[in-house]
């Protein structure tokens, strides 16, 4: 007779305790465990045959899926926070609002060293923990910059970087263990549309608050959000964390080991490099568009503004498209790819914006440039997970998020650099158009992996 394997989320989605792990790291259940949503008598469940286990586990990956969400989003509103309000928190040391790019730099070097030991701590405290610790690191970095000196504010920049480099690999878990693998591309991009959401929120909310409040006292709201969304999640933590091993070690070997399983895995190696392409056309969308359309085309402050909002918003559209096109053509890869492709069509069209452009072919581009350089994340992470081995998607993603990140911190300062020597955004937008379309080409010619890492 068939037995049934079970796993500690199944085990949770009944009400049972998780069996202690391996020294592998997998749960006693025995060599044939299956993930959570595999096998053919889970997909006979999901038929009907046992409706109720099938529903809790759909409720569970719902659960899942909001905290990780709710916690993505108050993350990147910390991020953006000082930013946002970057000529108030200048005046203050003074120094020109234009150092606001070191600030990111600073807080992405964080993030891309926080990301590395992300897998580990996984194991050590558990994914749902480390998310909890993330968002008190966030609120700590903007109680930091509350004492307005040029150490104090890198340092706030340095420690909220901390607190957002492991937050994806830390979502990945748990979303690699809670989601159905037919849904994974549109459940990680729904998740990872609290990036920009995250980014509008502190654009939107923060210089309000800080005309009412002043800049620190808009910081200390954002702060305070971030603990309550670490006190919501904490009814899942026994239930998600349960896999956990107390006795992991807490060095730079996890690092070490993320960067192991990126190079072993030729899979995740090419989606690595891909990332840092991706990655550096986001950040230079993000950090220029505003600039390039007031100093260029010469539009008004308001109206370029809106094109930076226009830009955001097409990218969470864009996270759930390209979310429901992976997992309905199943092939990610070949998304990815095209998406290199689009990315490049939108920079061209970007160093070809004019003054005598109407203002809706502006902000055409503006969305075309969203919805791909913004709009990529959740399907490329998607893959990440599928394509590591099973129980090391916090590993892998970490491991891959170094590199990512990389992209963040190198991609603004080379597109500005060529900005300086020409005088002139249109070689960035060109030479940015190259390279995406290079790689988006690579990735297409490339042979995608057999199997798991």
């Amino acid at each position: 007779m068939h037995r049934e394997h079970a796993t500690p989320v199944t085990l949770a989605c009944r009400g049972r305790p998780a069996p202690r792990r391996t020294r592998r790291g997998r749960a006693g259940a025995g060599a044939g465990s299956a993930p959570p949503w595999g096998g053919a008598q889970a997909r006979g469940r999901s038929r009907g045959l046992d409706r109720p286990w099938h529903n809790a586990r759909v409720k569970l990956a719902t659960r899942v899926l909001v905290v990780t969400t709710a916690i993505q989003i108050a993350t990147a509103a910390a991020a953006l926070t000082l930013p946002s309000v970057a000529p108030l928190v200048a005046a203050d040391l003074a120094l020109p609002p234009s150092m606001v790019g070191s600030y990111i730099s600073l807080l992405y070097v964080g993030a891309a060293l926080a990301a590395l030991l992300g897998g580990g701590l996984v194991r050590r405290v558990g994914a749902l923990r480390l998310s909890q610790w993330c968002l008190a690191l966030a609120a700590l970095g903007l109680a930091t910059g509350q004492w307005a000196t040029v150490p104090l504010v890198a340092l706030a920049a340095v420690v909220i970087g901390l607190g957002y480099g492991p937050v994806t690999p830390a979502s990945s878990e748990l979303l690699a263990r809670t989601t159905d693998p037919r849904r994974m591309g549109l459940v990680f991009s729904i998740k990872q549309t609290g990036v920009p959401a995250g980014t509008a929120l502190a654009g939107l909310v923060v210089p309000a608050l800080a005309l009412w409040l002043g800049w620190r006292g808009a910081a200390l709201v954002i702060a305070l959000a971030c603990l309550l969304v670490a006190w919501a999640a904490q009814p899942l933590r026994a239930r998600l964390d349960a896999e956990r091993e107390r006795d992991a070690p807490l060095n730079f070997a996890a690092a070490r080991r993320a960067l192991r399983v990126v190079a072993r895995t030729p899979g995740l190696r090419v989606l690595a490099a891909v990332s840092f392409v991706y990655a550096a056309m986001q950040m230079c969308v993000s950090s220029f568009m505003v600039a390039y359309l007031v100093e260029e085309p010469g539009l008004p402050l308001v109206l370029a503004g809106l094109g930076l909002t226009v830009a955001n918003l097409a990218g969470v559209a864009g996270r759930i498209v390209w979310g429901v096109a992976a997992d309905r053509l199943q092939r990610p890869r070949a998304l990815l790819a095209l998406l290199g492709g689009a990315m490049a069509l939108g920079s061209l069209a970007a160093a070809g914006v004019t003054a005598n452009w109407p203002l809706a072919a502006v902000l055409a581009v503006c969305g075309v440039l969203g919805a791909t350089a913004i709009g990529w994340n959740g399907v490329y992470l998607a893959e990440v997970a599928r394509v590591a081995r099973p129980g090391e998607a916090g590993l892998a993603t970490g491991g891959c998020l170094f590199f990512t990140f990389g992209g963040v911190v190198l991609g603004p300062w080379l597109f500005g650099v060529a900005e300086r020597a020409a005088g002139s955004y249109v070689p960035s937008f060109v030479g940015a158009a190259l390279v995406c379309a290079a790689t988006g080409l690579w990735l297409a010619l490339s042979r995608p992996p057999a199997d798991r890492g």
